[in-house]
């Protein structure tokens, strides 16, 4: 199973969506530091995420949800929270 996410900073309260197969670790390495790209940014905590069975689906899905409609998409899903 492939998993697309959205994380939120605590610290600067911007977005970071990704994708993995395994999210439970995938959440732990962000908020350690190990992620490069999001280890000035923690802590986060997990806003949404989505099941894929595909890979490129996944990858698929984390494209869509970076792109200006899906940031869109994910303000108006993620309004409640």
């Amino acid at each position: 199973m492939q998993y697309v996410y959205v994380l939120k900073s605590l610290k600067d309260e911007k977005l970071y969506v990704g994708h993995t197969n395994d999210l439970r670790r995938r959440f732990k390495e962000h908020n350690t530091g190990r992620v490069d790209c999001t280890k000035n940014r923690i802590p986060f905590t997990l806003l949404y995420y989505e099941a894929c069975n595909i890979l490129e689906d996944a990858i698929k899905r984390e494209k869509s949800l970076k792109t200006g409609f899906g940031r869109s998409y994910l303000n108006r899903r993620l309004s409640d929270i």
